[in-house]
């Protein structure tokens, strides 16, 4: 199931791109503003007569749409050191204790990823986010925090991959993953519309207790080790192995690995918003022409606001 992409959207998102230094590992495009959203709106849903489909939203409607990038670098001291050359204006007040700063920022706090929200360029809103590229696979293969993972899994629009073997590999095992833990987390029988929207299709999978424990052995690392904690008594210590086993012939099975993702997801996300907050949000002030022999500061207020699509260029739904 392929979802439609912009008309003419690779363009405009490659001379976005033009604006940026050029070292990416990988660079993609996600959300409305790149893909065209099928539904009603909440008023729409109200007078929709029986059986009446859904009008697609019109390409006007995505002209003021903010465009959501992120982009992998191998090096991020040196590619902030670049891009506050390029794009001072980009950045919050971190800028002036420098790249290194910056990069200590974005890899040690929150998902490892930092954003620079609401920036003009080109003519169009964009917010951009800057992931190194060993943390990206580090949490494409283990799911540290699903946050670029997460998105991932989801529809992306790639704009720029070098070849970089490790991290293609890395992007295919976080689809089978998703697709593994998905069937974990399903009744032994589903449709179509009870698979993630990033699996629709897939057939049905062996929900015996040794298909299931196959299934968890083979989850990444970090899910592994939150269910273990799940399920694991205090003082019990046990092997992840074994408490893999007993998971296996549990009924809640999935119940026990949705609340392990959760256990991931949740205070990565919390982190990841609160450094949005701490780099984004705070007022910059910024001196204006004196009036009147007057000293007049002017407030600037930024908020902060996933086939393989890697080798066609669009993104499919798994």
């Amino acid at each position: 199931m392929a979802l439609q992409a912009l008309q003419s959207s690779g363009v405009a998102f490659r001379k976005i791109l033009s604006h940026f230094p050029e070292e990416l590992s990988l660079a993609f495009a996600y959300g409305s503003g790149v893909y065209r959203q099928v539904g009603p709106s909440s008023d729409q849903k109200v007078s929709l007569a029986p059986g009446q489909a859904p009008r697609r939203e019109s390409a006007s409607s995505h002209e003021n749409a903010m465009l959501d990038f992120v982009f992998t670098v191998d090096d991020p001291v040196a590619w902030h050191s670049k891009n506050l050359k390029k794009n001072w204006n980009h950045y919050s007040f971190l800028k002036v204790l420098g790249p290194k700063i910056i990069t200590t920022v974005q890899n040690n706090y929150g998902a490892g990823v930092y954003y620079n929200p609401l920036i003009m360029c080109d003519g169009r809103l964009i917010k951009y986010g800057v992931i190194s590229t060993s943390i990206l696979i580090e949490d494409l293969l283990n799911w540290n925090n699903l946050y670029i993972a997460g998105r991932l899994q989801k529809p992306v629009k790639i704009i720029a991959m070098n070849e970089n073997v490790a991290l293609r590999s890395a992007l295919d095992k976080n689809l089978k993953s998703a697709v593994t833990t998905a069937f974990l987390m399903l009744p032994e029988s589903f449709s179509e519309e009870d698979l993630f929207i990033e699996i629709a299709g897939l057939s049905y999978s062996d929900k015996s207790p040794e298909g299931q424990f196959t299934q968890l052995m083979t989850l990444p690392k970090t899910l592994q080790q939150q269910i273990n904690h799940v399920m694991d008594p205090p003082g019990k210590n046990r092997d992840v192995e074994e408490t893999l086993l007993q998971v296996a012939h549990d009924p809640d099975c999935g119940e026990v690995v949705r609340r392990g993702l959760s256990a991931i997801v949740r205070p990565s996300s919390m982190k990841q918003s609160t450094k949005g907050i701490f780099t984004a949000v705070f007022l910059r002030l910024t001196l204006s022409e004196p009036s009147k022999g007057e000293t007049v500061f002017k407030e600037e207020r930024f908020l902060c606001s996933s086939s393989k699509p890697w080798l066609h260029g669009d993104a499919h739904v798994l």
